[in-house]
């Protein structure tokens, strides 16, 4: 009885080996046939292999983030990577761990979005010295100081500029500001830079006052800090309001509409389909928005960090160009203008193919027909 049972044992196991080794050879198989290979292509990509990325980025609740991870979610997977994106909303601690977390998975690259603080370098640093490859975005400039880390930003200095400058020549030169602003982040210090020179050039410009917070509701708190400010300053001692940023933006143009105080016209920084909604809205004050296309910057950072994977050459630092929007352009159009066709009333909005290789496009082309 006991010699039949163990000849039913080993004659169970074998053919339950035999079982796995089929299947094991069927997958193998499969999974051979399913291989490619592109021509004048990276070794890196050539046999079809893509990448693991992560996005990490400090701030969100915004349009402006959705469409930033939408833009680099998007070209990865054009280009048959797999994508994983996380905001913190904000949350610093959420940010850090999110970092640490990710660093103990099987990412092969990360992009990395505001972060502001010296901890970030000492992350980024982990990241790079565990053989990761890396770029950021609108992050601590002593990033610079860890080999193979590309920063990029919008050309902050222009936005500024091109907001600024605006609002000069609207007001000839003379006017009562409030300054919607927060410290801490580098893009902000770059804009803050400008706005200080531009005061400094043109003694007609008065600040009436500064304040801003960045929050998860960042434009609500605005909007609520805005409708206070203006129960101080009665109708005519308020020209207009420039805001380093588009949550900012968004907020006191909804206060100002409350308060019935559309004699102050705002001069804006970045840009969203809620924001463009705004824009176009009866009675909105915001005048003028300097802006990038928040989705090819998510897409140009991505690109960036595959020609890092593909052990391309990459700059240290690069900007991405800004483009001045109008109300005025935007009503004129013949439909609501969003994020999609902005490309009608901007010329080259949305198109942006820096970075964009030859080889990138063998392989969004492939994945296209998938």
């Amino acid at each position: 009885m006991k010699k039949s049972i163990w000849k039913a044992a080993i004659t169970t196991t074998l053919a339950f080996s035999l079982l796995l080794t089929g299947c094991n050879s069927s997958k193998s198989s499969s999974n051979q046939s399913n291989n490619v290979s592109f021509e004048n292509v990276p070794e890196r990509f050539a046999t079809g292999d893509g990448a693991k990325i992560k996005v990490i980025r400090k701030i969100g609740g915004d349009d402006h983030t959705a469409q930033f991870l939408a833009g680099a979610k998007e070209e990865g997977e054009s280009l048959g990577f797999e994508v994983e994106v996380f905001t913190a909303n904000g949350d610093t601690a959420k940010f850090h761990d999110a970092i640490e977390q990710a660093l103990n998975q099987d990412f092969d690259g990360f992009i990395i979005s505001h972060g502001d603080d010296a901890a970030t370098v000492d992350a980024v640093k982990k990241l790079v010295d565990n053989g990761k490859s890396v770029v950021t975005f609108d992050s601590n400039l002593d990033l610079a100081s860890i080999e193979g880390v590309t920063l990029t930003s919008q050309d902050d200095e222009a936005l500024a500029s091109l907001a600024l400058n605006q609002l000069v020549a609207d007001f000839n030169g003379e006017a009562n500001i409030v300054y919607l602003w927060v410290d801490g982040f580098p893009p902000m210090v770059r804009r803050n830079n400008v706005y200080t020179q531009v005061l400094a050039e043109n003694s007609g410009l008065k600040e009436v006052e500064r304040f801003g917070v960045a929050a998860a509701d960042t434009s609500v708190q605005t909007q609520n800090a805005v409708a206070a400010m203006l129960n101080k300053h009665p109708k005519g001692s308020i020209d207009a309001i420039f805001a380093t940023w588009d949550a900012f933006a968004i907020g006191a143009a909804r206060a100002i509409r409350e308060a019935g105080r559309d004699e102050i016209k705002i001069y804006g920084i970045d840009v969203s389909n809620a924001d463009l909604q705004e824009i176009q809205s009866e009675g909105s004050s915001w005048k003028y928005t300097a802006a990038v296309d928040p989705k090819t910057i998510g897409a140009v950072n991505l690109r960036i960090l595959a020609k890092k994977l593909a052990g391309e050459e990459t700059p240290q630092h690069f900007d991405l160009d800004a483009a001045l929007i109008s109300q005025d352009e935007l009503r004129e159009a013949s439909e609501p203008v969003n994020m999609v066709n902005l490309n009608n009333i901007v010329e080259g909005w949305g198109t942006s193919t820096v970075f964009e290789e030859d080889w990138m496009k063998v392989l969004k082309e492939h994945y296209k027909k998938k």
